[in-house]
């Protein structure tokens, strides 16, 4: 009866996440198959949802977007937090200062982040109101109004928000590395940078395959961001999927296409994860 007792205690939950999580994983891909509109419905129209999902130029931009966004997202992110790692791992006297104000924005949600980016990059309000106050009126930052600059916006916001998590994760990586190995080199000659490109950065390769896996699936998520810092504009200038898929199931009525929508997004998702967890579970030769 003992070893029964576990597994009832954990049955309702894992029967509530087997019916409200990859039920309605099914549910939804069911649905991308049909010509719901504003409510579900089961008439079954097969691929024309995401026929008409990939002519749609509104869906190119947000795939545009999404590679932009993600490319530099995770490439500066794990740059910024090696970097910021690699400074704590000196030893140095503020590192129980330095880490939670590096770690501070993580705690804070991507509403609050993408509003107060918003207030400080409005050329109304922010930055370049500041400097206009100051005297120098010739000082221009009105990235967030251009079509053409703005999703580096929401790169420089989620960036800020992230890259702190990142160091923490690298910064376990390098606590991790035997010191034995790196004075050995030291006294074979090796230099600092030989010490790092040769020994260290390859032993954090467990740190850079999370980092990306965790970034990735962040950058293919990012709704919240998006909504409080441009709400998508100006114009289409920063739709993502997941603003696509929430505009045309909620606002435009065509639940079938943003079902196909959110399929195509849990393919982006599967097609980072499965790689990883295979190489993670995979046994060793």
């Amino acid at each position: 009866m003992q070893e029964w007792i576990p597994k009832l205690v954990l049955a309702p939950s894992i029967a509530s996440m087997l019916f409200f999580v990859y039920g309605f994983i099914l549910f939804t891909v069911y649905l991308s198959f049909t010509d719901s509109k504003i409510l579900p419905t089961y008439g079954w129209v097969g691929w024309r949802n995401y026929s008409n999902l990939f002519q749609l130029p509104m869906w190119s931009v947000a795939l545009e977007n999404l590679a932009i966004f993600a490319s530099l997202y995770i490439m500066i992110c794990i740059a910024i937090g090696l970097g910021l790692a690699i400074l704590l791992d000196q030893k140095i006297r503020s590192e129980g200062v330095l880490r939670p104000i590096y770690l501070y924005p993580m705690a804070l949600s991507f509403i609050v982040t993408g509003t107060a980016w918003k207030w400080l990059l409005d050329p109304g309000l922010g930055i370049e109101h500041t400097m206009h106050l100051w005297g120098w009126t010739s000082f221009h930052f009105n990235w967030i109004k251009s079509s053409d600059y703005a999703i580096y916006c929401v790169v420089l916001a989620a960036v800020w928000q992230t890259s702190g998590f990142v160091m923490a994760m690298f910064l376990a990586g390098l606590r991790g590395i035997d010191n034995e190995i790196l004075k050995a080199a030291q006294m074979d000659g090796a230099s600092n940078w030989s010490l790092y490109r040769r020994i260290v950065i390859p032993q954090l390769r467990p740190a850079f395959l999370s980092a990306i896996v965790i970034l990735g699936f962040l950058a293919i998520k990012s709704y919240d961001l998006i909504v409080a810092l441009t709400g998508g504009g100006p114009g289409w200038a920063t739709q993502l999927p997941s603003t696509f898929m929430y505009s045309y199931t909620f606002t435009r009525n065509e639940m079938g296409v943003g079902a196909a929508s959110a399929v195509i997004m849990l393919m982006m998702t599967a097609a980072i994860l499965v790689p990883y967890l295979y190489s993670e579970l995979k046994e060793p030769k």
